[in-house]
């Protein structure tokens, strides 16, 4: 077997608060240098050594989960303004194509964008958003060709296909329009921190040099970003950091008038604006509503001294989000770790939540721009139920499934499966929810593999869901776990903020007491369990092995953030200086310290450590794929064990990974691979 690359070694000290940290491979942060670029070849041709005996394997997955896939796909048709919007797929293709038909279903279809045709020639290929203009005329739609997440925003004329001379480069690749037909506001990044720091405001056919500054977000912490109300009254310009908002309104059919401040910034107060009639309604924590709570005001008072309650705030409840109709109110909650879709009519006379009948679900509002419709749109899915998307009507109270996601396996019987939710008691005592999925037939007496995932980080919630994908894993003996550890809203806003800054650690351990609960109850053995994360769950792959190593077989860690406080510290990197409220700045010894306790790449040390799979890409904006290559190359030094360790970059993607719908499965059919092997699965 070839014999894994050994990445030199260049001291490098690294002295903050006194404490010094010597980083031996501080040099791959250059992305253009020749020597970086041939270390990560070689460990890609090193991991397509190590896992060459199972390409075969790879190709039979790829092909059985695509197999899975309804190829000549489409969605569901929702109205916007006089049109029905359809995205679809035709087969064998990689990418989304988008139409759009006037009136009604049974009119003359409009291709607006064939996203194959756009991709060819590209390695990687995403169509950003797209912003109808009010007469229905143009569209601003925007690309990116490398994955870095930096977006052009082009503008294309629907009656005549022409895409007009109007480039605006470095974009965040959203933008709106005002009523006026001609005038587009969007936010432009940073191009060193990638950061959208600005809006401006482009007049149709006119050079992009003079479009106006229309704000200038100066506060590092803060990003900026611009949409128009479901009402269509508003122009809005919003500003968010971690833990605080704020908002600017203009009307929409004044577009060169000057933006107002909605409310304005005040550490830790969060809000967002919905408008309806003469009024905005605000879900906001408020007068320290934890989990939120809904409140209104007046269109010409929209300082908080004015704001009135709607819903009050509950310990037991979280308010997710609302959906404004024009008869009726609906609340999107969350609890005791469900999905609550919450109905109210605006003249009092209802007010119920529907009913959902599983253990463990996801339910979710879709998309309604529709502010007259007599429906709410919602999808329905659970970890053994394929997805569904339901129209429900308010008069009628029936259900409409109007499509129920097609699994084109005619062995597939979502009978065969059983779902589950279980707790495990961490070790300060709090409950810790975990949701479970296997086939009914799999052994419960130790000798199961188990996969399990978790997230954790930035409130994001990792709800129970269906996937074709996974039935690969299920139906060959895997147990799928998601462990809803801290640091996630699963079980309300408290359960996140119990989870970040100085209460981190409980999102690692939380996870390695769930590890254990498996082991103590039958579920797997340490011989066979595997965790996986990505991002921000990478670094949580990479501190469970430094404490725990011993419990898990095999981990595969993706886009892994694994160098925490070197990227923390350097504010030239995307993201950071928006992520103090979520990680601590540490260039307070508070932090630094917390910090530097916990970070992967800092704890290695010499012993035996699982198994591992590590991916990465190039172009990466989110976690650099240095931090990857840096502690992998790390590993290689320390690890005392002969156990496997690969890293796999994607030369030509970022965060995502690849662009194309199927080429995205050949990622999934590596990871899969990498278990089966470990298992001695080879088919």
């Amino acid at each position: 077997m070839t014999k894994p690359p050994i990445a030199k070694k260049v001291k490098k000290e690294l002295t903050i608060h006194q404490d010094t940290r010597v980083d031996n491979y501080y040099w791959l942060n250059q992305r253009e240098d020749q020597d970086v670029l041939d270390y990560l070849n070689a460990e890609n041709s090193y991991t397509k050594s190590v896992l060459k005996h199972t390409e075969p394997f790879q190709e039979s997955l790829f092909k059985e989960m695509k197999s899975r896939i309804k190829e000549d796909d489409q969605s569901v048709p929702y109205k916007q303004n006089g049109y029905w919007y359809i995205t679809k797929y035709e087969e064998g293709k990689d990418y989304p194509i988008y139409s759009r038909k006037k009136e009604s279903l049974e009119a003359k279809e409009e291709v607006i964008f064939d996203c194959n045709k756009m991709a060819e020639g590209h390695s990687y290929f995403k169509l950003g958003g797209i912003s109808i203009s009010a007469d229905n005329t143009l569209a601003a739609f925007s690309v990116d060709t490398v994955s870095r997440r930096q977006y052009t925003i082009y503008i294309k004329n629907l009656h005549t296909g022409e895409i007009y001379k109007d480039k605006i480069e470095n974009t965040s690749g959203s933008s709106t329009w005002a009523s006026d037909n001609k005038t587009l506001f969007y936010s432009k990044k940073d191009e060193i921190t990638l950061r959208s720091d600005k809006i401006y405001k482009h007049k149709l056919n006119s050079a992009t040099k003079d479009d106006v500054l229309v704000f200038n977000e100066v506060d590092e912490t803060f990003n900026t970003f611009v949409y128009t109300t479901k009402s269509k009254k508003f122009l809005v310009i919003g500003s968010a950091s971690t833990m605080t908002t704020e908002y600017r309104i203009l009307e929409a059919d004044n577009p060169d008038g000057a933006f107002r401040v909605f409310q304005k910034r005040t550490q830790d107060l969060e809000y967002s604006i919905s408008h309806y009639n003469d009024s905005f309604y605000i879900t906001t924590n408020k007068d320290n509503a934890t989990n939120f709570k809904l409140q209104k005001t007046n269109e010409t008072e929209t300082s908080a001294d004015n704001w009135k309650d709607v819903l009050p705030h509950r310990v037991d409840v979280l308010l997710e989000d609302i959906e404004i109709f024009k008869a009726y109110l609906v609340v999107n909650e969350r609890k005791n770790g469900l999905n609550q879709l919450r109905i109210i009519s605006w003249d009092g006379t209802e007010d119920y939540y529907l009913k959902f009948e599983n253990e463990t679900y996801t339910a979710q509002l879709g998309n309604n721009p529709d502010f007259d419709s007599q429906t709410l749109r919602y999808s329905y899915n659970a970890l053994t139920t394929p997805s569904s998307v339901i129209d429900y009507d308010f008069k009628t109270k029936q259900k409409d499934v109007k499509k129920e996601q097609e699994i084109l396996d005619k062995n597939f019987d979502k009978n065969n499966y059983t779902s589950k939710r279980i707790w495990a008691t961490a070790r300060d005592g709090v409950k810790v929810p975990m949701s479970i999925v296997y086939k009914k037939d799999t052994k419960l007496d130790g000798t199961s593999p188990v996969l399990q995932y978790a997230y954790g980080s930035y409130g994001s919630t990792i709800d129970p869901y269906f996937s074709t994908i996974r039935l690969s894993l299920l139906d060959r003996g895997f147990i799928y776990v998601i462990t809803h550890v801290r640091g996630s809203e699963y079980l309300g806003r408290p359960w996140y903020e119990n989870g970040k800054l100085l209460s981190k650690t409980n999102t690692f351990s939380d996870f390695i007491d769930c590890s254990k609960y498996l082991i103590d109850n039958n579920y797997t053995s340490k011989n066979h369990l595997y965790a996986m994360g990505g991002s921000a769950g990478g670094l949580l792959m990479g501190v469970i092995i430094n404490l725990n190593p011993e419990l898990y077989n095999g981990i595969i860690a993706a886009v892994p953030f694994v160098d925490v406080v070197t990227t923390m510290l350097d504010d030239s990197i995307p993201l950071t200086t928006g992520e103090y409220d979520e990680w601590g700045n540490p260039n307070d010894k508070t932090y630094y310290d917390y910090m530097k306790s916990y970070s992967p790449y800092d704890n290695l040390e010499a012993k035996a450590y699982p198994n591992l799979l590590v991916t990465s890409g190039l172009h990466d904006s989110q976690v650099q794929y240095w931090e990857p290559a840096k502690w992998v190359a790390k590993l290689r030094e320390l690890k005392t064990d002969s156990n496997m360790l690969v890293l796999k970059t994607d030369m030509d993607a970022g965060h995502g990974g690849a662009s194309g719908r199927f080429e995205a499965l050949k990622e999934v059919a590596l990871e899969y691979a990498f278990l089966f092997d470990l298992e001695g699965i080879n088919k």
